[in-house]
């Protein structure tokens, strides 16, 4: 099965080489003959899972515990202002 890679790449937004381009064109090819091989297995008598570990989420009840102050969250802070961390401006304007 033939993959039009450059195709796939520009719907992506990818920038791919000539050499990825063909390394990535086997790769493809190779996965949808698998998934097609896949197709002849009969799974009518299977099941629909999700998992097949058995594992479940592990929780625990929420508690509230003693938390730093104001003052010893900022204590160790070069610059705070208003009771917050003050940092150098991640965004600028255009």
């Amino acid at each position: 099965m033939k993959i039009d890679v450059k195709h796939v790449a520009k719907l992506a937004n990818l920038t791919l080489t000539e050499d990825e381009i063909k390394k990535f064109e086997g790769q493809l090819s190779s996965i949808l003959e698998y998934v097609e091989t896949l197709k002849e297995v009969d799974t009518d008598d299977v099941k629909e899972t999700s998992q097949v570990t058995g594992l479940e989420n592990v929780t625990r009840e929420d508690e509230t515990t003693p938390s730093l102050t104001l003052e010893q969250a900022l204590s160790n802070t070069k610059s705070s202002q208003n009771g917050n961390f003050k940092v150098k401006a991640v965004f600028k304007e255009s």
